[in-house]
């Protein structure tokens, strides 16, 4: 629309048609590709190519026109377009790219490698995330590990890149804990995911009293025993509340969706979320104790 106004004062003699809005036709495209998604037969599967063939054209029409405006953009060498070009310049071999990925995953039935794929023009360092999840089969963003200590505080914490395994997540943890606090913790447990034997040999060789990585999938008898002692299942109740601190950061510290643009801001939104979770559990513990205090003298 900014190229539109500025052209059209500048050139008069300017082609309104490069100024087409296809935004209606692709809304209404995008709605039926979620709909046929729904279906499982081979019929609307056909449906569902047509309707993505279509919507790519439709893309493709509108690079075009984008293309041609750049061109005149850059002819004209208005110092009002400076702005424009650079959004041009940045944006172009996004929608590109977004266009090749469609046509291979759809058109031509490729597999399409995840690290040639871009989910979003406007966040390209966006993660592909599967997790298992049932009735979820993809999430898009990046994953968060955190590392919670005794009393509530999240001594450390990382924003993964691409979509790693939890098994690979406790070795930084502990070694990190170390640096930390120069010692390491005298019980360690997280998901059943994040178990291995040489997670648990690391863990071991470092001292770590109770390790507590339940384990899935088969189990010998003496691991069932292990894992049904007092020891083990209190490390497990501990644990439990992770999942409550999780639903604590994304519903009263902004976790659930970053609000800043680009990568930097992604990592600032999570660091200033956390510091103010940090904060307000150490100002609660002072809160909890100066009242214990004062009923310890009032007594």
């Amino acid at each position: 629309m900014q190229a539109k106004e500025i052209l059209l004062v500048t050139l008069t003699s300017i082609n309104t048609s490069l100024f087409r809005n296809r935004l209606r036709t692709a809304r209404r495209i995008s709605r039926s590709i979620d709909s046929l998604s729904k279906t499982k037969n081979k019929s609307g599967s056909q449906k569902r190519q047509q309707a993505y063939s279509k919507l790519i054209k439709l893309t493709q029409a509108s690079f075009k026109q984008a293309e041609k405006v750049q061109k005149i953009l850059s002819d004209s060498q208005l110092l009002d377009c400076q702005t424009i070009q650079q959004k041009f310049t940045l944006f172009l071999p996004r929608i590109e790219q977004v266009i090749k990925q469609a046509s291979r995953r759809v058109i031509q039935k490729e597999t399409v490698p995840s690290t040639e794929k871009i989910v979003s023009i406007f966040e390209v360092h966006t993660d592909i995330i599967c997790r298992g999840k049932v009735n979820v089969e993809v999430e898009f963003g990046h994953k968060v590990w955190l590392d919670e200590v005794d009393g509530g505080i999240i001594s450390n914490y990382r924003i993964l890149k691409g979509n790693p395994h939890d098994t690979q997540q406790l070795i930084p943890s502990l070694d990190q804990h170390i640096k930390n606090f120069g010692y390491p913790p005298t019980t360690v447990t997280a998901d059943r995911g994040v178990y291995s034997q040489s997670n648990e040999n690391y863990a071991q060789q470092l001292g770590i009293k109770d390790v507590i990585l339940p384990k899935g999938g088969y189990r010998n008898s003496e691991r069932i025993q292990s894992e049904r002692k007092r020891r083990f299942k209190k490390a497990r109740h501990w644990h439990n509340g992770v999942e409550g601190r999780i639903s604590f950061l994304k519903r009263c510290f902004g976790l659930e969706r970053c609000l800043y643009r680009g990568e930097s801001g992604f990592s600032r939104w999570v660091g200033w979320g956390i510091i103010a979770h940090n904060l307000m559990i150490m100002s609660r513990s002072l809160i909890k104790n100066e009242s214990q205090e004062n009923q310890k003298y009032r007594s």
